[in-house]
């Protein structure tokens, strides 16, 4: 459905402006891999969060502490 969506909006940019919609179609690539770094940054910050939430839970848990399911 996402992807239909950039379809049409696409096609409606190319309508009303081609040399933008072209240019986006050729610069979206780009931005997208100037992004990567940001995003491999973001998933160690997420891994560092849950190493650092599951030791300091271990003492509670070792004692026989659940966590609620949610």
């Amino acid at each position: 459905m996402k992807t239909l969506l950039v379809a049409v909006l696409w096609c409606l940019l190319f309508v009303l402006a081609w040399p933008l919609a072209l240019l986006v179609l050729v610069l979206w690539p780009v931005l997208w891999l100037l992004s990567l770094p940001f995003r491999a940054l973001g998933i160690a910050v997420d891994v560092v969060f849950a190493l650092l939430k599951a030791v300091l839970f271990l003492p509670a848990r070792l004692l026989g502490h659940r966590p609620a399911v949610a």
